[in-house]
């Protein structure tokens, strides 16, 4: 068999399938970058939204455009009345991101976007910029109402997203320091080239569907534990330690067993990934700010015997889940914070793809039987 035909066999690894001006991944620099900006830069020097408008927009904004960005999307942060019905009635119990999955196909019941002419899509970025505005108050107010009782008020004045999703989860604005790694965690998300969600986006969207359409089948995609919950499960994981000493025994353990440990190793980055080093600092400074002295210590412990014993490196999702819990956000919920900032890379290949489109259908090498005849059901 070619090389060729043994790359595309097992998921497409390696193959080319397309082109994007938005994101390299494994390449120069960090190893990351959105429309040119290194993402060390971007999370150092940036807010979310402004990253948001170079994803869907093409360029950094002036503090003009984010002004007037940030005070439109303020203004879309509050749900329909249909669409609070149906999250009422989502129980306790639901995959939060079945949820997301079930709060975007009904937003695009409600608010259709237009497609009424072949190929022309007038506002989709108004499409978009609802969607990005309003997914922290759909996975907010199901949570609050399904688990506290509480009808919460989705129409906060926070400046930022991220301090939108703290505010509605928490009761109370959220401090800097929470705010900022807020930022910074969905500027580390936002982007990644043509990862498997990123791919469902894109082929929907070449058969000309919705942009609705288009995100909940990328929501489904993200929700396999094989893409999106690597955080989730680091936390489930580090959180079962009471120290770092007993991280190491329980991790060489697991080793041995050869279990299946997430949050480590990435399809692309062969040596670091560039966003790992950047959620960790936080992750200290928040363990810092709560006067933990067991969970960030026993994070540092699970990646140095990975390192040592597999050479494998963290990826962004491991250090995400301290970081997140440290600013008391359930360990349920840390998926659909990707959800929240992925949207921006979706819909930016969504744009790509119907701007220059051909509808994605590749070839599959058969395998089956060779022809045959149809043999009487009598004789069968």
């Amino acid at each position: 068999m070619a090389e060729g035909k043994k790359l595309a066999g097992a998921g497409l690894r390696g193959q080319v399938a397309g082109k994007t001006a938005l994101s390299t991944v494994g390449k120069s620099g960090s190893g990351l970058t959105y429309r040119g900006y290194d993402v060390k830069d971007l999370a150092e020097h940036c807010q979310f939204e402004e990253v948001a408008y170079l994803i869907l927009k093409g360029e950094l904004p002036t503090q003009a455009q984010l002004d007037e960005y940030k005070a439109k999307l303020k203004t879309l942060r509050g749900l329909p009345q249909a669409l609070k019905e149906v999250l009422e009635r989502i129980p306790k119990d639901a995959h939060p991101m079945d949820v997301m999955r079930t709060g975007c196909s009904m937003l695009g019941n409600l608010e259709q976007e237009d497609t009424s002419v072949l190929g022309v899509f007038p506002n989709q970025e108004d499409c978009v910029d609802r969607m990005l505005a309003c997914f922290p108050s759909i996975i907010c107010y199901w949570y609050r109402f399904s688990h506290d009782g509480v009808r919460v008020e989705e129409n906060t004045d926070d400046d930022s997203i991220g301090a939108h999703f703290l505010h509605m989860l928490r009761d109370e604005a959220p401090s800097e320091l929470h705010e900022r790694v807020m930022n910074v965690s969905l500027i580390l998300y936002a982007e990644h080239e043509f990862n498997a969600s990123t791919f469902t986006a894109r082929v929907c969207a070449s058969t000309l569907s919705d942009i609705h359409s288009c995100v909940t089948g990328a929501i489904g995609s993200l929700r396999g534990p094989l893409h999106g919950g690597a955080n989730e499960a680091a936390m489930d994981m580090i959180e079962k330690f009471k120290d770092a000493d007993d991280a190491e025994q329980g991790m060489m353990g697991m080793l041995e067993r050869k279990e299946k440990i997430m949050g480590f190793g990435h399809a692309i980055y062969s040596e670091s990934d560039p966003r790992n080093a950047i959620i960790k600092g936080w992750s200290e400074k928040l363990a810092a700010d709560v006067g933990d002295t067991v969970l960030y210590p026993v994070s540092v412990r699970c990646e140095e015997v990975m390192w040592r014993e597999k050479k494998l490196f963290c990826n962004a999702d491991f250090f995400h889940a301290s970081a997140y819990h440290f600013m008391g956000i359930p360990t349920k919920l840390f998926t659909p914070i990707f959800v929240m900032s992925r949207l921006t890379g979706w819909a930016g290949h969504v744009f790509e793809q119907r701007a220059d489109n051909r509808i994605i259908r590749p070839s599959a090498e058969y395998t089956g039987p060779e022809i045959r005849k149809v043999t009487p059901i009598a004789q069968r």
